[in-house]
């Protein structure tokens, strides 16, 4: 292939229509005859259907929003003075009732204050409360998600 062989079309010139017979893109200039799309002005919309119902108005509207952010569950600080020298974790916090399950993270969050010593091991807990448990002679340990176990069914 040469130089000169070269297709080059990026400096194309657009074709300019309605410039008479002669030109080549004359009298209807590439909109067909009469009707809705040879008109000036407005087009139609990319949905119109000719004026039947579209499928856009057909199909009802998805209401609100799914939210794919992982729900946390707060325990307060002043619930856990009924603990003493106990090792609070999610299963002790469950079967006490203060959070609805154990396999979600829990966090600790500062109201009122603690009396009490003890160990904390849960996902998340406060600068304030944090600060409040070890000045009560307690401990807080972060630890992971426990894994809920696996049905018979997903096994």
């Amino acid at each position: 292939m040469k130089y000169n062989q070269l297709n080059l079309t990026a400096n194309k010139k657009v074709k300019r229509v309605g410039r008479g017979i002669a030109a080549g893109g004359g009298k209807t200039a590439g909109r067909g005859t009469k009707g809705q799309g040879a008109r000036t002005g407005k087009k139609k919309r990319s949905i119109f259907q000719g004026g039947q119902r579209s499928l856009v108005t057909a199909v009802p509207k998805a209401r609100g929003f799914k939210s794919h952010r992982k729900p946390v569950q707060v325990v307060y600080l002043d619930n856990l003075n009924n603990f003493k020298d106990k090792e609070v974790d999610n299963f002790f916090l469950f079967e006490q009732g203060y959070i609805k399950t154990p396999y979600q993270k829990v966090k600790v969050i500062t109201r009122g204050e603690l009396t009490v010593p003890l160990t904390l091991k849960v996902q998340a807990c406060s600068k304030s409360s944090e600060e409040a448990i070890k000045k009560a002679g307690g401990s807080f340990i972060k630890t992971e998600l426990p894994q809920q176990p696996k049905t018979k069914k997903e096994a």
